[in-house]
């Protein structure tokens, strides 16, 4: 018989699982209907530990101050045959950004859009389209093969990419995001994010029809 903890694991390895996106350790604990996120930070730790331990295909991943249940890196590619892509204007101009400023970091591309970066980055690296690698405290972001073949350039390489996105789609940059420099292991000079050409803001992509996009915001993370 289970104990009181191995049961709560479990239950947060549900939500995680049914969640689709990062959850913050607060997040688990609504959804679970606790007061006390304490014994939910410990039951995540568990379950990280219970996947690095054990052979899967699937790992916890720490995005941020949020955990994702998610394939690991070298499986992606297994299931992109099987892998709707749908994208919302916002997941497009996320994917837009990861593009023209590749490599990029993740907690640059929160500066941008905000918090809904973490979403996104775990959507878009779910369909193929966006490789992540650890980089400090954060995620380097670059676009993959799949991108390229998808939207039909010719070359993988960023330059070209860049080129395209201004040449064909009207991508330009534009002034960098205001607001305080960051420090520590990510401290560079913020990038400036690409403007769409006029319209509704998205940027359009071949044979991907993008769909309402009435979510609210994603709140800010919650201290775990």
């Amino acid at each position: 018989m289970p104990s009181k903890l191995d049961d709560l694991v479990f239950q947060v390895e549900a939500v995680l699982f049914a969640s689709g996106k990062p959850l913050a350790v607060k997040e688990i604990a609504d959804a679970l209907g606790l007061d006390d996120y304490r014994p939910v930070q410990r039951a995540v730790r568990t379950l990280e530990q219970t996947y690095g331990n054990r052979q899967s295909a699937l790992e916890v991943r720490r995005v941020g101050d949020r955990y994702a249940l998610q394939l690991q890196e070298k499986y992606v590619p297994t299931v992109h045959s099987v892998t709707p892509v749908e994208m919302t204007p916002r997941t497009l101009r996320a994917l837009t950004l990861v593009a023209y400023h590749q490599p990029i970091l993740q907690s640059h591309l929160v500066r941008m859009i905000g918090d809904v970066a973490y979403e996104e980055v775990q959507h878009l690296r779910g369909i193929g389209l966006v490789h992540t690698e650890p980089k400090g405290s954060t995620l380097e972001l670059t676009t993959t093969r799949r991108f390229a073949e998808y939207f039909g350039i010719a070359s993988t390489r960023p330059e070209e990419i860049r080129k395209f996105l201004e040449q064909k789609l009207g991508v330009a940059p534009s002034v960098p995001p205001s607001g305080p420099s960051p420090s520590g292991p990510d401290a560079e000079a913020p990038s400036a994010p690409p403007t769409a050409p006029a319209g509704d803001g998205s940027v359009p992509a071949p044979a991907v029809e993008a769909t309402s996009d009435e979510e609210p915001p994603a709140e800010p993370p919650m201290a775990s």
